[in-house]
This record gives structure tokens, sequence and C-alpha cells, in this order.
């Protein structure tokens, strides 16, 4: 019976897990003022019919601090990736420049830094309603685990148990908000 027990917390550890690995790249994805390649991540291309991310069909650097450069793996759909970085929710104007396409990353605006804290606030929010929610399912399974013969006191140390798991990803969720908090402010 300990062993479901702790199978379950492990579970729930697993999907609180995944909650940090979804908000890290979603935070990734936040651009805060420098060149990141995880920007152009949500980016799909129209390629030979299929929606392509663009990772797939392009390689993509950063010759520096302000700049994405973005080298087509075929030169024939340099357009397509010019009109789909236009299509997206980047918010940069590609410049095509001979065979590769440069996105020059624009210093942000003090309204705009605050928008993107505050989105990254709520991509946090959303991660830590994912923990919370992991911990409530996993109390609720202890308490009917309760009632098909598992002992109060098993039940009651797997519960402390998953409290101190749900509070480490709470610290976590917090830290990775804060640093990029601090990246997105940071002029």
């Amino acid at each position: 019976m300990a062993t479901d027990t702790n199978q379950i917390i492990k579970n729930a550890e697993i999907r609180m897990d995944s909650a940090i690995t979804y908000l890290d790249d979603e935070l990734a994805r936040i651009r805060a003022g420098k060149a990141n390649p995880k920007i152009l991540d949500g980016v799909r291309v129209s390629y030979y019919g299929a929606m392509t991310p663009l990772a797939n069909v392009a390689s993509i650097n950063t010759p520096d601090a302000k700049t994405l450069l973005i080298t087509p793996w075929e030169r024939k759909i340099i357009k397509d990736i010019e009109k789909a970085i236009l299509n997206s929710d980047v918010g940069i104007t590609p410049e095509i420049n001979g065979e590769v396409i440069r996105l020059g990353i624009p210093p942000l605006t003090e309204e705009r830094r605050r928008d993107l804290a505050r989105q990254s606030r709520q991509e946090a929010e959303n991660a830590k309603i994912s923990v919370r929610n992991a911990r409530r399912e996993v109390i609720e399974a202890l308490r009917r685990s309760v009632k098909d013969g598992v002992p109060e006191d098993v039940e009651k140390d797997a519960e402390e148990k998953i409290q101190k798991i749900h509070d480490r990803f709470i610290r976590k969720i917090d830290e990775l908000y804060a640093a990029k908090e601090k990246e997105i402010m940071t002029v």
C-alpha cells in the first residue's frame, strides 16, 4: 500500500516537473530585448503544403545580441519564411539580405517591458495552477485510499511529502519568473 502512495506521489511529481518545463519554454519565447532563437519557435512556414516549424526548414543563428540570422535550407522558401514571420506574433519585420533573413531586435519600450513582464507573470501563474492541481488530485487520491484500507498515518505522511514537493516546485516557478522579469526589465 505504501508503494501505491509512493507511485501516486511520483506521478504528481512528474506532472509538476512538466509544468516547470512548459513554463521554461514559454518564458524563453517571450522576447526580452536580446536576440533569442526561441522567440521563433511558434513560427510555422508553409513548406510543400504542410505547416512546418521554422527551425525545420532553416538554421537560426544569433551573430550578435540584437540580431537573428535565418538561413533557409532551400533558397526558394525565403519568401514563405518572411510571410510566416510577418503573420506571426513575433512583432519584428524581417529583412531579406540575399540568401538570408535578418531580424533586428528593436529595443523595448517601457510599456512593452511591462506588458512582457505581465505576460511572464501570467505564464508563471498558469504553471502554479498546474502544480496546485496535481497536489490537489494526489490529496484526493490519498483520502480515497484511506477508505480502501491505507492507514491514516501513511496517508498523512504522504500528504506532508506532497506538500513539500509542491512547495519546492512553487519556489522554482517563482525563481524562473523573477529571472525572466529581471531580464525583461533590464535596459
